[in-house]
């Protein structure tokens, strides 16, 4: 799993589609459906603790992109 893509592609395999239109809000609705997939033992440590490393830089990013336009 390297991507952000990669990730939906996992979550769509067990049936979730997320699309709110807030990329951050995505985000966020994606690591709360990774950590509902690890708990039900649905996915390995391995993919749990890539994907949430991918969503957690990708929402830095977005955080920082934001902060720095409001300047």
């Amino acid at each position: 799993m390297q991507t952000i893509y990669d990730i939906q592609q996992l979550l769509k395999k067990y049936g979730t589609f997320i699309y709110v239109g807030d990329r951050l809000g995505d985000l966020e609705l994606m690591e709360d459906e990774i950590k509902e997939l690890y708990q039900s033992q649905c996915i390995s440590t391995q993919d749990y603790q890539m994907a949430l490393l991918l969503l957690r830089s990708e929402a830095a990013r977005l955080r920082d992109r934001e902060k720095g336009e409001e300047n």
